[in-house]
């Protein structure tokens, strides 16, 4: 069988299922390639993570003896078979990303949030899905890519794996500040940390207390590494954004401004973005009123009153 696989939202960044998908059809002696208009393919498939907001499907497969469409772009579907999911992923589909492994120790949230999908798709409980080694052979980075290891309540043992690895270790989906306690942050002190990120998204829970608790705590001193997600446009005001931000650079955290459905939101909010995102304007220019694009923005509204 020829097997042709599409990553519909780009190679900027590997897509996993992709990687378990030709790892396994290579095993069982098929021919796995990406799909190329000019040949003809038994079956293809379209693996997209992003919805419409950020990632268009524009290709069309009439090539192919069956097409076959998952991710959570296209909406709620059926997870990939175990012989899949539990299949060391093949890295050479991304040769640009060799030195890095990418994978799910636990999978679920407890918190339900309404902008996640990640509750109704993989349940409201963190539990174990894998050890590190089902996807991780000594390379010499890990991007974990769980909703939230902390709630799981294998996640001490986890984390020792991931501290044993002594690869640099990028919790890049975000760790749950309302869970850190003593013991597990001992244990992130032990793990070889490329970047730790929290998420600060609800402006009406108060989480400074919890921040403050992990500075205390953590062996982590570079703020550079300890990012804290930040939603906007999602039942919150311009000011409560930017209380988020100002409060969470001033205990030693770098902010990092998500838009939630960009089309939607106010000019004020991406210029907050583009000020907070941009690290060297962010710390030159400290006064958020001071950033040129704000003061423009403001200008303007002036000029039309």
């Amino acid at each position: 069988m020829r097997i042709g696989l599409i990553d519909v939202d780009s190679h900027n960044f590997p897509n996993l299922c992709l990687m378990k998908l030709s790892a396994y059809h290579k095993a069982q002696g098929h021919q796995v390639m990406w799909w190329n208009p000019l040949f003809y393919f038994d079956v293809v498939y379209k693996s997209r993570v992003f919805t419409d907001t950020y990632s268009k499907d524009k290709i069309t497969v009439t090539n192919a003896g069956t097409v076959i469409k998952g991710g959570t772009g296209y909406g709620p579907g059926p997870d990939l078979p175990d012989a899949i999911e539990h299949t060391y992923p093949d890295y050479s589909l991304y040769p640009q990303y060799s030195e890095t492994a990418y994978g799910f120790l636990s999978r679920g949230c407890p918190r339900g949030c309404g902008f996640c999908i990640v509750g109704g798709k993989e349940g409201r409980r963190s539990r174990k899905v894998a050890d590190l080694s089902e996807f991780w052979r000594g390379q010499r980075e890990i991007k974990l890519m769980d909703a939230n290891l902390l709630a799981c309540p294998d996640h001490e043992s986890l984390l020792l794996q991931l501290a044993d690895s002594r690869a640099l270790v990028d919790f890049s989906q975000g760790l749950d500040i309302r869970l850190i306690t003593p013991d597990n942050v001992a244990l992130l002190n032990r793990v070889r940390t490329k970047a730790v990120h929290f998420a600060w998204d609800n402006p009406n829970e108060d989480l400074t207390g919890y921040f403050q608790r992990f500075v205390e705590m953590t062996a982590i001193k570079n703020f550079r590494n300890r990012r804290v997600y930040v939603l906007t446009n999602y039942g919150s005001t311009h000011e409560q954004d930017l209380y988020r931000v100002e409060t969470l650079r001033r205990m030693g955290f770098d902010p990092f401004v998500m838009i939630y459905e960009k089309p939607t939101a106010p000019p004020i909010t991406r210029c907050l973005q583009q000020w907070v995102n941009n690290k060297r304007v962010f710390h030159v220019v400290e006064n958020f009123y001071d950033f040129e694009p704000v003061k423009k923005l403001r200008n303007s509204s002036m000029e039309t009153r």
